[in-house]
């Protein structure tokens, strides 16, 4: 765990370079790609028994087993049920309210010239959920969920296989709840038992057996990622993720202006910190602290919680040597300059006056208000997504959302009349400044169609 004044940060974070491509991990997805391209399910297959736990002879799972393994789950398990069901119908609740803001609309900018915007789901998008370190089958709810509220027509679930040749049977029940808690909303899930660079290749080109879709979402490893940037545009996607992150912000004053103990801060901020390092050695888990006693605390809580974990949980304290930080702030405008800066995946503002803060901040994936507002419960249960900008990309985009699945798209309808005439009269000009004379061309000629309507 690495502390430094806020003085030090500017040379420190030049010096924080995010490896953006691997040479040999683009090498491989290249050759994954090209096989894929060539070979179609017989490359996924190569590549299945090469990087997966199982390479299935048949790729699709059926219907009968996912409500087999949510049957099951319900049986052995119904508290983890009951709690992916309240997850899951938040998240359902959040992205209606998320459609709700895309709506189609007409504007008749001049007498004869109408404009407009449609808004349309895509045809075919697929949820990639990975299932390396930890199956997180909290993605499965968090992918679908949105892809049914925007009214996608066909959705597809891949995920790795297990020794068995299917995905695990928690990503399976969570695919059967989500579809049984969109209801009306689902048109076409299937799901398919691949991952890796080999599932994102057979996704964007399609296979004999795994259909060409529109659109990929969802996290994934580096080779995921370097397939989803070497596939943009054959294929949309939602964006590249890289390791996650968390960045805190705290003044040791709890929102009703009671002065919060040292303490109890150092041991929120501590918890939250390795509730992030946990994911992944490459995890970054940072604060933004006014004092040195504050970060001294910090780190002291740090290593009794992690002491408390299993086996001292090695992946959060890998993390915390390697990309652990906490600076001191010398003021609040330094504060936002910095947490800015950074533009975190999760930015958690443990501080009094969240009025002053929240307008200032301006970059970040989800914003956490508030020290009862852990990030976990974004992870999970709150409604808001998981899936979410890293490595700074939150400076110019956000986390998945229903948006994703939709496209916004333009309208023009043209009449006879003064606006429609000036429009028209406009364009030949600048066409014809540009040197596009068969754009000019094109306008010119609706000049005597147009005056013939008017008569």
């Amino acid at each position: 765990m690495k502390i430094i004044q806020s003085g030090e940060f500017d040379s420190y974070w030049k010096n924080c370079t995010v490896k953006a491509n691997d040479e040999a991990v683009e090498a491989v997805v290249k050759e994954i790609i090209a096989a894929v391209r060539a070979e179609g399910d017989t490359a996924v297959r190569r590549f299945a028994g090469r990087f997966d736990k199982n390479s299935p002879e048949e790729f699709e799972v059926s219907p009968m087993l996912i409500k087999q393994a949510a049957d099951e789950l319900h049986r052995t398990d119904p508290e983890l049920i009951a709690a992916m069901e309240l997850a899951a119908d938040h998240i359902k609740r959040f992205s209606l309210q998320q459609k709700a803001q895309f709506f189609d609309f007409e504007y008749e900018m001049e007498k004869g010239l109408i404009t407009g915007q449609k808004v349309i789901p895509v045809t075919k998008a697929a949820v990639y959920v990975p299932a390396g370190r930890f199956p997180l089958f909290s993605s499965v709810l968090m992918g679908l969920i949105p892809s049914f509220c925007a009214g996608v027509e066909e959705v597809v679930l891949v995920s790795p296989p297990l020794e068995d040749g299917l995905p695990d049977r928690r990503i399976l029940a969570a695919a059967g709840i989500a579809v049984q808690i969109a209801g009306s909303t689902i048109t076409s899930l299937r799901v398919f038992a691949v991952g890796g660079a080999q599932a994102i290749a057979a996704l964007a080109l399609g296979t004999e057996s795994i259909p060409r879709v529109d659109l990929i979402a969802g996290p994934g490893n580096k080779y995921v990622a370097a397939a989803k940037r070497l596939l943009f545009g054959e294929v949309g996607i939602d964006f590249i993720a890289g390791p996650t992150d968390v960045l805190i912000i705290t003044d040791g004053i709890i929102a009703d202006g009671l002065t919060q103990t040292i303490p109890r801060t150092a041991n929120l901020v501590a918890a939250d910190m390795i509730a992030q390092a946990e994911h992944d050695p490459d995890a970054h888990a940072r604060a933004l602290v006014p004092s040195r006693e504050l970060a001294e605390q910090i780190t002291a809580a740090l290593e009794r919680q992690l002491a408390a974990l299993p086996s001292g949980n090695a992946t959060a304290r890998a993390s915390l040597n390697a990309g652990g930080l906490i600076v001191i702030y010398q003021n609040k405008e330094e504060a936002v300059r910095i947490a800015n800066t950074i533009a975190p995946e999760h930015l958690e503002l443990q501080t009094a006056e969240t009025e002053w803060w929240i307008p200032r901040l301006k970059n970040y994936g989800s914003l956490f208000i508030g020290d009862l507002s852990a990030e976990v419960l974004g992870d999970y249960s709150a409604g808001i997504n998981h899936t979410l900008p890293t490595s700074s990309s939150a400076r110019f985009t956000g986390g998945l959302s229903v948006r994703h699945f939709l496209k916004t798209v333009t309208t023009l309808c043209c009449a006879p009349g003064e606006g429609f005439e000036k429009t028209r009269h406009a364009a030949e000009i600048l066409a014809r400044a540009e040197g596009l004379e068969g754009h000019a061309a094109s306008a010119a000629v609706r000049v005597n169609k147009a005056q013939s309507r008017s008569r």
